[in-house]
């Protein structure tokens, strides 16, 4: 007979609304003890708010929350913890210049002796009994992606957190470090802790949960027994109809050199070389994936294309015109020179609010940062950006109160569909995206995806750098690999292995650079 399962965590009724927009409406959520929930949902569906209510970050309007059959009032992230409950955030919250031990005796109560040793003897046991690999003496800024998150969940758990909660854990991890996650969680699980993993990837979520939850525009739908879901079945209880699972990847267009790297160097503002005399070709018509670990130098390869990065004597980046085949050497030069000198680019940046976009400006002014330079008088034109912020609007299906909504208060599948609207709109010939689709539901992502082989089609030359392997096996045509900054292989999207690009992400070659 099976044994009966012990209610861990209930959330009955459960209501949240921030001014006008309801968060989440009536939400009923059960967790189990010793059982791995997944919480699926598209963009603004409400996961994370529901998430925050449990972890004390908000506070709910209506409904209760009860935890081994007590009703409880969570009304901080204190009061979630005394509640064993604790929550591991996408964007980590750690001191770099501590070690792993010192990190976590800042996450100590008050209550309890600071003694380094103690801590460091109890964090131990910690990565003993659940499968962890970490140096607990070991500095945080010498540490991986990976690291720094098993360092977040050793934390949780050090305050006796009964009940985890994991954001996107994936989302920056190799499929091997991924594999090693899961491992460590379903030892959790047999230990008997619950663990609540909100994600996109819905090949994770058959892996690894027992059950699913699923909410739509802030409503429960429902919840389903892994063992009984696929994902087709759970992709249309996410979106409300059948959305196929297949991304679409046309043959290059006339392919030719767009952009030629050679001996391109990068140091960081501590000087360190982020980015090791990496040579490559981007083609017109064709989608380069980028793939590597988190910090392997992604970001500053593509900020160097866009002028924004400095790079060391001796590098090149050649720009060929499509019109005449005249070349522009663009290492040297600011955004606006590169631009003034013709050529289009169109930059998608990793932090969307942060470079790409002003949160507290509207759709229709943040169209205006694309323009405001061609202006012939000292007051802005407003026609134009706000045309081209209603056509974004309706073309892309943004869900917003009005174009002059400041932008932070959108999900963050809108704020991307306005990013990526506004710079495919200014009609470039290179177009290089960071993290495109990171944290976005398949509903959105698969809209960006087809965006960006729209502009494949009509000839741009699309640099992709992406972290789902699954995807950039599916949409690029060439995949190059960055470990350490260098580049340590490039591979035919068509026939490479998810498993051969993992290893490259990891593991340096020798006469890598020689591809």
């Amino acid at each position: 007979m099976e044994q009966k399962k012990q209610v861990a965590i209930e959330m009955r009724g459960v209501t949240k609304a921030f001014g006008s927009l309801v968060a989440n409406k009536d939400v009923d959520l059960c967790v189990y003890r010793g059982e791995i929930l997944a919480l699926l949902g598209e963009n603004g569906s409400g996961k994370t708010t529901l998430m925050n209510m449990l972890s004390g970050i908000y506070y709910p309007d209506a409904g209760e929350i009860f935890v081994d059959g007590k009703s409880v009032s969570i009304r901080s992230p204190k009061d979630a913890f005394e509640c064993g409950i604790g929550m591991i955030h996408q964007h980590f919250k750690l001191v770099d210049i501590f070690s792993a031990v010192e990190n976590v005796a800042l996450a100590m109560d008050s209550q309890e002796k600071y003694n380094l040793k103690a801590v460091a003897a109890k964090m131990q046991q910690i990565c003993d009994r659940y499968g962890f690999e970490l140096d607990i003496q070991q500095k945080v800024y010498d540490m991986t992606v990976s690291q720094k998150q098993t360092l977040e969940i050793i934390k949780v758990l050090y305050r006796g957190a009964d009940f985890l909660i994991l954001d996107e854990p994936t989302a920056v991890l190799t499929p091997q470090e991924a594999d090693k996650l899961f491992q460590v969680i379903r030892n959790m699980r047999e230990d008997g802790k619950s663990v609540i993993i909100i994600t996109h990837k819905l090949h994770e979520v058959l892996d690894i949960s027992d059950r699913v939850t699923i909410l739509r525009k802030g409503q429960y739908i429902g919840t389903v027994d892994t063992k009984d879901a696929t994902e087709d079945s759970l992709t249309e209880m996410m979106v409300g109809q059948k959305v196929e699972l297949n991304i679409d990847r046309p043959e290059p267009v006339d392919p030719e050199p767009r952009l030629i790297l050679k001996n391109v160097t990068c140091k960081n503002a501590e000087g360190i070389i982020v980015l090791d005399d990496v040579s490559f070709t981007v083609n017109s018509g064709e989608i380069l994936g980028i793939a590597g670990i988190s910090g392997c130098g992604q970001k500053e390869l593509l900020e160097a294309i866009a002028g924004l990065q400095g790079v060391e004597a001796g590098g090149s980046i050649l720009y060929y015109s499509p019109q005449n085949r005249k070349t522009t050497e663009l290492v040297g030069k600011s955004p606006r020179k590169i631009r003034d000198l013709g050529v289009a680019l169109s930059f998608v940046p990793e932090d969307r609010l942060g470079m790409g976009l002003v949160g507290s400006m509207g759709m229709t002014e943040n169209m205006m940062l694309r323009y405001y330079n061609d202006n012939k008088t000292i007051f802005a034109e407003m026609k134009k950006p706000r045309k081209l912020a209603l056509k974004i609007k309706e073309e892309l299906d943004v869900a917003t109160p009005g174009i002059d909504t400041p932008v932070r208060a959108l999900s963050g599948g809108n704020v991307q569909k306005v990013l990526v609207g506004r710079e495919i709109a200014a009609s470039p010939t290179v177009l290089m995206t960071a993290y495109a689709v990171r944290g976005l539901d398949i509903h959105t992502s698969y809209t960006i995806y087809r965006l960006l082989n729209e502009q494949k089609q009509a000839g741009v030359a699309v640099i992709y750098v992406g972290e789902d392997l699954d995807v950039l096996l599916e949409i690029s045509d060439r995949i190059m690999v960055l470990c350490g900054g260098r580049v340590n292989g490039i591979v035919d999207a068509r026939t490479t292995t998810k498993s051969e690009v993992g290893l490259l992400m990891t593991n340096m070659r020798k006469e890598a650079q020689h591809d």
